[in-house]
């Protein structure tokens, strides 16, 4: 007899911990970030090195081209781990079983991603890796799709559209004549993976509203993953000391560096970071599509700070490196500045959108200068530092707190 109650409790206890995914639409209030979820995203920082390494090796068009493909096609990955644990997630085997599955993959394919786009046996490794991962992601939602009511589960046909667009590229990256052509692909399964869903789910708003929500854990989540690529823009600097010629004029310029990081940070989380959108449907959308260019953008500039310091001496700042550094600083403001605009309305920083635009131009012209890199570190950090201040005097105007948590904003 307690044979019998020790084998039903333990198959009890198996069934519990193995128990299937929540459906849409049933949110855990309150729900905080797990471990599991920030060990997750730490295994992203190995991939994050590999492609950013490779950008500062090759700090030009082709280089930049490679780093784009790959980048948008792990973010995806990652976005797909992120929703799926915020949406269907729990503390239980499962949920662990699905993350530690994807992590392995991430690991294995970071392994090939610093030369996959100028390597044909890294290159295919990656495309092989890649197509186990977009199928293993398929399965997780396939699991959740077959428990949703018809109605429900029929909202999330773009969604696998999406996901057999990236595979099917991917498969077909593997069979490549060139790597340029295999990079090609990756990217127009990028693309497929992310503007399908987005196209076909707003067919359905009514269902999607109920479905899809950003959660202030899903929030933390992005807030999570930009410090992680902030932190290349930190190895960036240490680097690009590390390489160059001990000198004055590298420290200098390895200082200003890293003040440009300090001012990343500054504005993404005192005037975006940890917050929700506004209600809709398309303002989500944005602003989960956002978070690409700006991801991007910032471990971008974590690759162009090690040219620009071994550079520091030069008369002129290398032209693809002042692209590189220019350029990204210009898309990171344009998409701080789109990502404010969807949030709640907060009066002390109704100029900062316009501010963050007029950096931009900055970046541009200072970029198109090619001027001494520490000239050029130092007009990029000012274009930031100039974004947060005048939006602390407003605010000091208007008798406001500038430091307010995201609850009581949203």
């Amino acid at each position: 007899m307690a044979t019998t109650d020790t084998h039903r409790g333990l198959r009890l206890a198996l069934r519990d911990w193995m128990r299937p995914p929540r459906p849409h639409g049933e949110a855990i209030e309150g729900r905080v970030v797990s471990s599991l979820e920030l060990f997750y995203d730490l295994v992203f920082v190995v991939f994050v090195a590999q492609v950013a390494h490779a950008l500062a090796a090759h700090p030009d068009a082709a280089g930049a081209r490679t780093f784009v493909v790959l980048f948008s096609v792990v973010w995806y990955a990652w976005l797909n781990g992120t929703l799926y644990q915020d949406l269907h997630g729990s503390d239980d085997g499962r949920s662990r079983l699905y993350m530690f599955v994807q992590m392995s993959l991430i690991s294995l394919i970071s392994v090939s991603a610093g030369h996959a786009g100028d390597d044909a046996v890294n290159g295919k490794a990656f495309a092989v890796l890649l197509a186990v991962l977009i199928a293993w992601l398929t399965y997780q939602w396939w699991v959740v799709r077959r428990q949703d009511d018809p109605e429900m589960a029929a909202t999330t046909t773009p969604y696998f559209i999406g996901l057999a667009g990236i595979f099917v590229f991917a498969v077909a990256s593997i069979f490549a004549a060139s790597n340029g052509l295999r990079v090609l692909l990756w990217g127009l399964g990028a693309a497929a993976a992310i503007v399908v869903p987005m196209v076909g789910l707003s067919l359905r708003r009514v269902q999607i509203e109920a479905a899809f929500r950003i959660s202030a854990s899903m929030a933390e989540r992005f807030g999570l993953f930009t410090i992680i690529v902030l932190g290349e823009v930190m190895a960036g600097v240490v680097n690009g000391l590390g390489q160059a010629e001990r000198s004055m004029a590298t420290a200098t310029v390895g200082l200003l560096c890293m003040g440009i990081g300090f001012g990343i940070w500054w504005n993404y989380f005192d005037f975006v970071g940890l917050r929700s959108p506004r209600p809709g449907l398309g303002v989500r959308g944005i602003w989960l599509v956002t978070h690409l260019p700006l991801s991007l953008a910032v471990a971008a500039t974590g690759a162009g700070m090690v040219s620009l310091i071994e550079h520091a001496a030069d008369n002129h700042t290398p032209t693809g490196t002042a692209w590189l550094l220019g350029g990204s600083m210009a898309v990171l403001c344009l998409c701080l500045a789109a990502l404010l605009r969807l949030l709640p309305e907060r009066r002390g920083a109704r100029l900062v959108p316009t501010g963050l635009v007029a950096a931009a131009l900055v970046s541009v012209i200072a970029a198109a200068l090619r001027p001494r890199p520490w000239a050029l570190a130092l007009v990029l950090l000012l274009a930031h530092t100039a974004v947060w201040t005048e939006s602390f005097v407003r605010h000091a105007r208007l008798g406001e707190p500038f430091i307010r948590s995201p609850q009581h904003e949203n």
